[in-house]
């Protein structure tokens, strides 16, 4: 297994894109449905752009009241908050 690898593409205030190496749809798809939670996000989406090669594209715009990758960061510390009560339930 390829450890996770994250390789910023374009960075501004308000826009990022960034590639996921290592990782494929399971984690790219629960990123972005987190980050289109916040109401500061504009767009969020992500692509594969071939199959074989499997690496998530992912986009990120902001409104300007935080930076993209803010929203990145804040999306991501809710995502591994949740991480222990999606445990507990599936143990059950």
């Amino acid at each position: 297994m390829q450890p996770m690898e994250i390789n910023i593409i374009e960075e501004e205030k308000k826009k990022m894109i960034f590639e996921i190496r290592g990782e494929g749809h399971t984690l790219s798809n629960l990123l972005e449905k987190e980050l289109w939670k916040d109401e500061d996000v504009k767009a969020a989406g992500y692509n594969v752009a071939h199959p074989l090669i499997g690496i998530p594209k992912m986009v990120v715009e902001t409104n300007g009241k935080k930076t993209a990758r803010e929203a990145v960061e804040d999306a991501v510390k809710r995502v591994k908050k949740q991480n222990p009560d999606f445990q507990k339930a599936f143990k059950k």
